[in-house]
């Protein structure tokens, strides 16, 4: 099996030595400049940020190790038993990897594959010392100050040689500090100037990592075009989102700010069926369950918080940008659309699958399809209908019956047999956001027909992909 990194460059917003300054000096001339002027001297600043990438005195420090790179001479290191011709792998073995804890193992793994190196420049350089001149002049100018947060990602074969890596590593920072400077001169407002921001997005077979440049501050419901453009150049379906920031890769040793678990099933084995296939949701969610944001819905909340859980759905494919809804903004919801009256609100009522897909339609623009089953021993004959869903949309799956709520992630289904197994994410969790706890004891966990109460009756809400990018 081939083997590859993926390099990970990256300059901080913080410290001198670590980023890339953006300085431009425009001459007043009687106090009058013009766009285009600035223009020009915004691209000879990019001109001159090239040439200092292409430097000798370029350094690349290996994160999580005393390693230091110089890429543009060869790809000397300060290690000396790592010479240039060496393959870049052998750097792993000079990266001082945390001590894995419990669950954190499978993550260590794919951390193994990530090389992560920090854009740096030399600031001394050798030379005769000489008595400094000093230089004064009146002059008025105006200032274009910023901090390029150039990021870099290159996929490489693990077996490949150190100095070629460099060199496509300055390569990969050459040709994204030119898509910077076209975004910047594209979205100037005068002679403000916004701050590009590079996204990478790992797109469907064969296209694979890509890297696009956002101007900051500009929502993406106003660079639909461009998404268009890109769409039509790496030729991606026109009915779904690849490249909303929302979209963008998540690498493994970024941990994600709100505290949520993202993706817990992805731990799990698929069940043995024979000539069975898992249909599984796409994308990424957020685990979302009982006394979470410090709510005490435990008894009650089951169906808010899968009704959360596939808001995080939607959020994070970039259909929508607002945030996960609260019990109270779900509640708010159902009043305006009429379904419930004023005194539900701040109440504990209950909520079923019917109302989750009004809430779906009333804060996300979602439409829903609706299943119904009038006992849960039916759901074992509804395995077409649960793999067609998760092969078309891909999203989760809400269930109600009786008196609990789950979501549904996946089926495991074997067509000649009929034999199902059901991908479950329990809201009725109440512990911490603990990975190992979840999988183990059957929180997020495959379950048999038996699972579901068989006399009940049961409606699922099955969300359906708005068509759009």
């Amino acid at each position: 099996m081939t083997s590859y990194l993926y390099l990970y460059t990256h300059s901080p917003l913080i410290a001198r030595k670590s980023g890339i300054s953006v300085n431009g000096h425009i001459d007043y001339v009687s106090c009058v400049f013009t766009v285009p002027h600035v223009q020009k001297v915004i691209s000879r600043t990019f001109e001159a940020l090239g040439s200092q990438v292409k430097a000798e005195s370029l350094v690349l420090s290996l994160s999580s190790s005393p390693v230091f790179l110089w890429p543009n001479k060869g790809g000397h290191a300060t290690a000396g038993e790592i010479s240039p011709n060496r393959p870049c792998k052998d750097l792993q073995q000079l990266i001082h990897f945390p001590v894995p804890h419990m669950y954190f193992i499978d993550c260590l793994s794919c951390l193994q594959g990530i090389i992560n190196l920090t854009l740096m420049t030399e600031v001394t350089e050798p030379g005769v010392l000489s008595a400094p001149t000093l230089l004064r002049g009146s002059k008025k100018h105006h200032l274009l100050q910023t901090t390029l947060p150039m990021d870099c990602v290159v996929s490489v074969l693990s077996s490949e040689s150190i100095s070629v890596v460099c060199g496509t590593l300055v390569g990969a920072l050459c040709s994204q500090l030119s898509d910077m400077e076209k975004v910047a001169l594209r979205h100037m407002k005068g002679t403000a100037l916004l701050i590009p921001q590079p996204f990478h997005f790992l797109l469907p077979a064969p296209v694979g990592l890509v890297t696009v440049v956002y101007p900051a501050g500009v929502p993406d419901s106003q660079l639909e075009t461009r998404r268009k453009e890109l769409h039509s150049l790496f030729e991606l379906p026109d009915d779904r989102p690849y490249l909303r920031r929302a979209n963008a890769l998540h690498f493994p040793d970024e941990p994600y700010k709100d505290g949520y678990l993202r993706n817990p099933h992805v731990h799990l084995n698929h069940p043995a069926l024979e000539n069975g296939k898992p249909y599984l949701v796409q994308g990424v969610y957020s685990y979302h369950h009982y006394m979470q944001d410090r709510v005490d819905d435990n008894g009650w909340g089951c169906a808010y918080r899968s009704l959360q859980t596939i808001c995080s759905w939607f959020q994070q494919q970039g259909y929508v940008e607002r945030a996960v809804p609260s019990h109270k903004e779900i509640q708010q919801a159902l009043v305006e659309v009429g379904d419930k009256q004023g005194s539900f609100l701040g109440s504990r009522q209950w909520i079923g699958s019917i109302e989750v897909a009004a809430v779906l339609d009333q804060l996300l623009g979602v439409t829903s399809k609706i299943m119904f089953v009038s006992q849960g021993s039916e759901l074992a004959s509804k395995g077409r209908e649960l793999a067609n869903h998760f092969l078309s949309e891909g999203t989760p799956i809400m269930i109600g019956g009786g008196v609990l709520a789950h979501t549904i992630l996946g089926v495991a289904w074997s067509e000649t047999t009929g034999q199902i197994r059901y991908l479950i994410l329990d809201p009725h969790y109440t512990g911490a956001e603990d990975l190992q706890v979840i999988t183990e004891k059957g929180w997020c966990g495959w379950k048999g027909p038996e699972f579901w109460d068989q006399n009940a009756y049961y409606n699922l809400c099955l969300p359906q992909r708005p068509k759009t990018i």
